[in-house]
């Protein structure tokens, strides 16, 4: 006896994923050769972007990549973005002089305060909410 396809029927155009729209296409490919870690998650977010997901994976992706404030995606970035600007943790900035890297830290911990604020979860959560209807 077959499984029923989670899916649905994907063998008709209404149900292809489609391309990368310009927006993200652009964004994706201006981050191109930065470094191998840019590249991965270039890679990462091109891979999610084109995949075929269920609905309940969407929901998932939805709350891990912005709508889970505190173990999302995006907390991470913030959280990353405050270490490579501190010179305790980024022995490259140490050589600056000290009001250059506490300027630069500064910068790194305000990113991280507004890109951890909850508040920047909501709509993502929201989003993700809304397909299961919770």
């Amino acid at each position: 006896m077959a499984t029923a396809d989670p899916y649905g029927p994907v063998h008709t155009a209404g149900n292809a994923v489609p391309p990368l729209d310009p927006d993200l296409a652009d964004t994706l490919d201006d981050l191109t050769g930065i470094h191998a870690g840019i590249n991965l998650i270039r890679d990462g977010i091109s891979l999610l972007a084109l995949t075929r997901h269920t609905a309940d994976e969407t929901q998932t992706l939805l709350a891990t990549l912005a709508g889970s404030a505190g173990a999302d995606v995006i907390t991470a970035i913030g959280h990353l973005v405050a270490r490579l600007a501190n010179a305790d943790h980024n022995p490259a900035l140490r050589t600056l002089p000290l009001d250059v890297q506490k300027t630069a830290q500064r910068h790194g911990e305000q990113a991280a305060f507004h890109l951890t604020d909850p508040d920047l979860a909501t709509h993502a959560s929201e989003a993700s909410a809304a397909i299961t209807g919770t």
